[in-house]
């Protein structure tokens, strides 16, 4: 396998491509907004200068890599020779249905179609294609380039063939395979949301502040940064909607996202992307400083 494409050229997809383009793949990266594929491209090219400069690749590998990667706004021409469709498109039930739709009457019939998704359900995105059996979850983790776990989901009738393929391939990308079942979360997000969404109602409780709980979770648990941390980094918009599956997908309350959280999505306050979450972010800091909102 050597032809891949990869739908959508926001930060999960230009990850994607960036490191099966490093791997030595040929690479499709597809976009509708030719800004936005511009700006990919561009984001590549730092990140492969970002590894040049703590001496993990060479620049001869960083130009290869970019070789590679072929940006394109044309869906039928970007896909018509691929072997595997990733689609890292926003995390929106129908638009992936539609783009699922559309790709299946396009790729070749060989070509496995796998999708990006942190929680929608693989079985019902494999049901709007005429190949089930070809339908997989690729759920890589961000940043792409630098986190090696790949959760990889299989559709109630993904074939066996098919995921070992994607196993395989996931190796070749020098990431760590972790093959689960469709249901609700999938595994990475059905364990950590509901910490995340747990973090949130201390705080909507007034249980503890921001640094209070993250330090907890830090020092406490060894975890590299806390669940509030974390959310805004993934982006409040993303959990909300990651949670909205789970309540939906077990109708169990355990899973209700905190109407805090509810309220800051409501607000536009959605983490890192809007400078504001949690915390405030200021161009060109790292320093967390809890957002004025949640200071005592």
């Amino acid at each position: 396998m050597k032809q891949i494409a990869v739908i959508g050229a926001g930060t999960m997809g230009n990850g994607i491509a960036h490191v099966f383009a490093q791997a030595g793949f040929n690479v499709n990266l597809i976009d509708v907004n030719p800004s936005q594929l511009d700006k990919a491209v561009s984001t590549i090219a730092k990140n492969l200068d970002r590894q040049l400069s703590k001496q993990l690749i060479t620049e001869e590998q960083k130009q290869a890599t970019l070789k590679n990667i072929k940006a394109t706004a044309d869906l039928v021409e970007g896909i018509k020779n691929a072997e595997l469709v990733v689609e890292a498109a926003t995390e929106d039930i129908e638009l992936k249905l539609d783009i699922f739709e559309e790709i299946d009457k396009t790729a070749p019939a060989g070509c496995i179609l796998a999708t990006n998704t942190s929680s929608i359900s693989i079985t019902k995105i494999a049901a709007v294609t005429n190949r089930a059996d070809m339908v997989i979850g690729m759920h890589f983790m961000n940043p792409v380039p630098v986190m090696k776990l790949v959760e990889i989901i299989n559709g109630y009738a993904t074939k066996k063939e098919v995921t070992d393929t994607i196993v395989e391939l996931t190796k070749q990308l020098d990431k760590v395979p972790c093959v689960v079942n469709d249901y609700p979360g999938f595994i990475a997000n059905r364990i950590l949301m509901p910490m995340i969404n747990e973090a949130v109602y201390s705080l909507y409780e007034g249980v503890a502040g921001v640094e209070e709980i993250d330090t907890v979770m830090k020092l406490g648990m060894a975890h590299p940064m806390g669940p509030l941390q974390l959310a805004d980094f993934i982006g409040l918009d993303v959990c909300l909607a990651i949670l909205k599956v789970l309540n939906d997908g077990f109708g169990n309350p355990k899973y209700a996202p905190c109407p805090l959280l509810v309220n800051m999505v409501t607000a536009g306050k959605l983490g890192v992307k809007s400078g504001e979450g949690f915390y405030s972010y200021s161009s060109g800091s790292k320093e967390l400083v809890v957002s004025n909102r949640f200071k005592q």
